[in-house]
């Protein structure tokens, strides 16, 4: 394995222990959506794009008989997600899948979940939403996550992102509107707040990396992992915080 490939598995989301779920999220917010998903005792579970299924496993652990299934492409992920799942006794209830989201083509659920997934599928924002909606029974629900730009990017901001400035769908009024377009009807709108973003991204390779490295102090990594960490440290504080937003809709059919 090159180094470079080498420090991306050690950096990597499924293998970073200081993430709870691979998105801005407290623990208060997550709880509240698992309560707005309001899944049946006995209800059906699909989260697409899972990463290792934190939500999933809470969404289900919290309605008694209720089954899911995780579908992500990522095998770090995928192992994870099992794992947890064996640890909370939740292995017979809940099945991850590594494959594509957008070959998933099982439907009936009584919850849909996909958060920050939107890539997953071979178009935008709103054709992700379609296929969601598609996804559900009648009376059903779905939980989505996604970007949107609090106001309009800076230079400063795409470049700290890596992205273009039509990568997201607009503005949180345009997410929502998009909701509304593919059928659904939105019936809770809540966003990430400052300290969530500021804490996930302090969360992610950012901390990790400073972390890994002050754990590791005579791997011949060191220096690239502090190096990644103030990149994206760099690329968050100087560039997108204030501009990048991430939103979380429940949306019934």
């Amino acid at each position: 394995m090159s180094d470079h490939n080498e420090l991306h598995a050690i950096l990597a989301a499924p293998n970073n222990p200081l993430l709870t779920w691979n998105a801005p999220l407290s623990e208060e917010h997550a709880r509240s959506l698992v309560d707005a998903c309001a899944v049946p005792d006995g209800g059906q579970v699909v989260d697409l794009g899972c990463g290792w299924g934190e939500l999933l496993l809470r969404i289900v652990d919290g309605a008694p008989g209720s089954t899911g299934h995780g579908v992500d492409s990522d095998p770090a992920a995928v192992a994870r997600g099992r794992r947890l799942a064996g640890e909370r006794g939740l292995d017979g209830r809940v099945t991850f899948h590594q494959g594509s989201a957008d070959a998933w083509t099982r439907s009936g659920y009584d919850l849909a979940v996909s958060i920050g997934a939107v890539h997953a599928w071979p178009g935008t924002t709103r054709e992700a939403l379609r296929a969601l909606r598609a996804t559900v029974k009648p009376g059903g629900r779905v939980l989505f996550g996604d970007a949107y730009w609090t106001e309009k990017p800076t230079a400063a901001a795409l470049a700290g992102l890596g992205a273009e400035e039509d990568e997201f769908v607009g503005s949180l009024a345009d997410l929502v509107q998009a909701a509304t377009d593919a059928g659904f009807a939105p019936l809770r709108t809540t966003v990430a707040d400052q300290r969530e973003m500021d804490v996930f991204e302090s969360s992610g390779r950012a901390g990790w990396g400073e972390r890994w490295a002050l754990d590791h102090p005579e791997h011949p990594l060191r220096d690239q992992a502090r190096a990644t960490a103030a990149r994206h440290r760099a690329g968050y504080l100087g560039g997108y915080r204030g501009y990048f937003g991430f939103a979380y809709l429940v949306l019934g059919v």
